[in-house]
This record gives structure tokens, C-alpha cells and sequence, in this order.
């Protein structure tokens, strides 16, 4: 796999939350963010209604890459929403930048926020 350092920062969810995207892994078949969101995603604190998150991608080659799902929970000093989530297929070899776009879904109100990583 390879690990590119990505560390961007964009505001969500209406400037209530920060998306920090730390990291980017490349593998044979799929590609992986490393994440966290400040303060919690109110699904991930005790009471809190759900918040689901995807993601759409397409790199400067105009391959599209689709959300193969991901893992996230409270970070253990409870101030984060820590998680990973992924994208297939695998980013094409040649491609030197990735735009992706995280969309949030909170009861009714979907919201997409985009990023341009650099590969």
C-alpha cells in the first residue's frame, strides 16, 4: 500500500464541524482516507441522531471512484469523530490529483463538501 499525508481541513455540516483529512492509502483494488470530524458527529455521542457520510471521487484522468464503505467512532478522549473510509477501484496509476467529495446526510438535509488531494 502507499500512504500519501494529505492533512486538509474543510468546515461541514453548516461551519459546526471540521472534516480533517489526515491520510490517503493506495492499494491493489481499493483506496483508503484516514479522518477525524471536530467536534463529534452527533450519531457518534450517546442519544445522537445518526449522520451518515459517503463519498464520491474522480481523479484529473476522469476515472470516478465509488464509496466501499468505511468504520468510525468517538475517539477515546470523546472530542473527535475518528474513522476511515474507502473508494474503488484502485486510483489509477498516472492520475496526479484526486477530487473527492464527502456528502453528509442528517435527517432531511444532505449537504457535499469537495476536496482536492494531490497524489
Amino acid at each position: 500500500m502507499i500512504h500519501v499525508d494529505v492533512d486538509k481541513s474543510l468546515p461541514v455540516l453548516d461551519g459546526r464541524h471540521r472534516l480533517d483529512v489526515l491520510s490517503l492509502s493506495r492499494g491493489e483494488d481499493a483506496f483508503v482516507l484516514d479522518y477525524t470530524i471536530t467536534p463529534p458527529l452527533p450519531g457518534d455521542e450517546p442519544g445522537g441522531e445518526t449522520v451518515f457520510m459517503w463519498i464520491e471521487a474522480a481523479d484529473d484522468r476522469l476515472h470516478h471512484y465509488t464509496d466501499f464503505g468505511g468504520a468510525r467512532g468517538l475517539s477515546e478522549d470523546g472530542l473527535r469523530t475518528q474513522g476511515t473510509i474507502s473508494g474503488q477501484p484502485a486510483i489509477d496509476t498516472d492520475a496526479k490529483e484526486l477530487s473527492v467529495r464527502f456528502v453528509f446526510l442528517h435527517g432531511q438535509s444532505e449537504q457535499a463538501y469537495d476536496l482536492v488531494i494531490g497524489l
